[in-house]
């Protein structure tokens, strides 16, 4: 008796710690210092110099402290911006897209209409696309499947990007903080509404985007770049707005100058469904040629559906969604065996009398 509780006092640990080794959280390395002060001037220690005084008025919108290079009254309109967050000398594009943009190819998207497992979402990113145009105006997903996707495989062949619903700064900044460097943004009718896309994309100076973290700051991700994210990002991202309204292509030519606009989308589908025309009809081409020429002269990329790569001057493309090419794939591979499927007579199978 006493023996058999033995063995079941011995077998029970033994799964105890079979178990534990199983499911237990894989150990972070700890960091180096726990110093909550490494972030002051004088990193180690309590001091800080350049504090106001307790209890006394330090009179700093009227006085800069000495060495500042903003003397004089606080004005944000004259405010000399820091050099901080300036990218390293010599700092070298790390997005594909973004630099194979600036040589001249031709990029494409591969669109991520439905799908919400990381698996499928892994699979499109490595077939041999660019990018990733992951859409989230017209899908029910929301940005935590977004983000756990693109984390999945975050240096797949094809880089992270998204189709967000609107310009503005929550879309927006989701999508960049989870890791996002193509950024689409639809239905851009005015400068304004461009401007405002523009101003929740970059970093300050150029934008308004707040250094909030998030996964794309993950050394995982892209938080070893050469030269860190933080002070490359302005240089990497890279914004598409979509012209897709009469009002977008009345003001087609400021919205493709707007600092910051990587290229503008003549929207295929919806300029037929705001104009009321079909591609080959005088009119509708009259709306392409439009967002053509304000990219033109805005020296911005021109992107359209995939089926315009020979069209002139289109350099960036959409592709299909992921069901179609799977569809596509399925036909290419099977060949003449494809949609041969026997033909039973009775059953649900049958063909129909």
């Amino acid at each position: 008796m006493r023996q058999r509780l033995l063995i079941a006092i011995v077998c029970a640990a033994m799964g105890a710690a079979l178990f534990g080794a199983q499911t237990q959280a894989p150990q972070t390395p700890r960091p180096s210092s726990a110093d909550p002060y490494l972030n002051n001037p004088a990193a180690g220690t309590t001091a800080f110099p350049l504090a106001a005084a307790a209890g006394a008025d330090s009179h700093a919108r009227e006085v800069a402290p000495p060495g500042a290079v903003n003397q004089g009254v606080f004005d944000p309109a004259t405010w000399h911006y820091g050099t901080a967050f300036s990218p390293p000398a010599g700092s070298k594009i790390w997005n594909p897209v973004k630099l194979k943009m600036q040589q001249g190819g031709k990029v494409t998207g591969g669109t991520l209409l439905s799908a919400t497992d990381p698996a499928t979402y892994c699979a499109l990113a490595n077939a041999g696309y660019d990018f990733i145009w992951t859409e989230m105006q017209h899908d029910q997903r929301d940005w935590q499947a977004a983000a756990r996707m693109w984390r999945t495989c975050p240096h797949a062949k094809a880089v992270p990007g998204v189709r967000v619903a609107y310009t503005d700064e929550r879309e927006i900044q989701h999508a960049l903080d989870a890791g996002a460097l193509v950024v689409v943004v639809p239905t851009v009718d005015t400068v304004e509404e461009a401007i405002e896309a523009r101003n929740w994309t970059y970093f300050p100076p150029l934008g308004r985007r707040s250094n909030g973290g998030g996964q794309a700051f993950d050394p995982n991700m892209w938080g070893s770049v050469p030269g860190g994210y933080r002070n490359t990002i302005n240089d990497n991202i890279v914004l598409i707005l979509m012209i897709e309204t009469l009002e977008g292509l009345k003001n087609a030519d400021g919205i493709a100058k707007v600092p910051g606009v990587s290229a503008v989308f003549a929207a295929s589908n919806d300029l037929g469904n705001f104009s009321g025309y079909r591609q080959g009809m005088p009119d509708y081409e009259r709306a392409i040629n439009i967002v053509h020429d304000s990219a033109i002269k805005a020296g911005v990329r021109l992107c359209g559906p995939l089926a315009w790569r020979d069209r002139p001057d289109f350099t960036c493309f959409q592709a299909g969604s992921e069901t179609a090419a799977i569809l596509r794939g399925v036909a290419a591979e099977l060949g003449p065996l494809a949609n041969t499927q026997g033909r039973p007579e009775a059953g649900p199978f049958a063909p129909p009398r």
